[in-house]
């Protein structure tokens, strides 16, 4: 993790700092954007390995930012929000966010979970152990490319959508609860709200299924978890 680039928009100056501050000291190299149009400037036109977004700013705001990042760039962002309406958090993670993290919360939790999305984005873009092609009816995933067609029209998953799909569909007719999936796929131990598991799975949905509401691939098992029916 040493020498990674962060990329801190917030607009809170305490905060900011002391979110650089724990950060550098764990080896991070930090930026500060104070509103939303210097942020969006500044992560289009540097190399960042991961953007720490807060939500509320002044200028563009979260939403509009990861929308505009979505857009262009492959980068892991981490949400900081302090709103505790679930709508927000499926919003932006809708947008395109990777994971959130709710004010307040303890730099250790922080550091933690930038430390755990970037280790999960590393062994993502390094490559998988799976490799050719998976078929799954009109789904066909292939690993080695990162790519996914369904009725063989390619389609565009963001980082962790394509995650998850990838591990279910190698893991066919498994039932996989949540809390399982949050720790594979985000790499973190009920640090996290598994809440976004869900909003990830309605996600894959719309994209892959011909009816998400009643879904060939990716079922609900109620009460366990998720299983990928090959």
């Amino acid at each position: 993790m040493d020498g990674k680039k962060i990329l801190i928009v917030e607009d809170d100056t305490s905060i900011a700092e002391i979110e650089r501050d724990f950060l550098e000291i764990n080896g991070f190299q930090c930026l500060i954007a104070a509103n939303g149009n210097d942020g969006l400037r500044e992560a289009l036109s540097d190399k960042y390995d991961l953007i720490l977004l807060d939500l509320m700013l002044p200028g563009l705001d979260g939403y509009e930012i990861t929308k505009r990042i979505r857009g262009s760039i492959d980068v892991p962002i981490l949400m900081v929000t302090a709103k505790t309406q679930d709508s927000d958090k499926i919003r932006g993670l809708g947008l395109g966010a990777d994971d959130y993290i709710s004010k307040p919360f303890s730099p250790t939790e922080l550091v933690a979970r930038v430390k755990a999305n970037l280790a999960q984005y590393d062994r993502l873009t390094a490559g998988n152990s799976v490799s050719g092609e998976i078929f799954a009816g009109n789904v066909r995933i292939n690993a080695k490319a990162r790519r996914v067609y369904v009725d063989e029209q390619e389609i565009d998953l963001k980082n962790k959508e394509y995650e998850l799909l990838l591990f279910l569909a190698s893991n066919p007719d498994i039932v996989f609860g949540k809390e399982t999936l949050y720790e594979r796929i985000w790499g973190m131990d009920a640090l996290g709200d598994t809440a976004t598991v869900a909003v990830h799975i309605n996600r894959l949905r719309e994209k892959i299924e011909r009816d998400p509401s009643d879904p060939a691939h990716v079922e609900t098992v109620w009460g366990a978890g998720y299983r990928f029916k090959a």
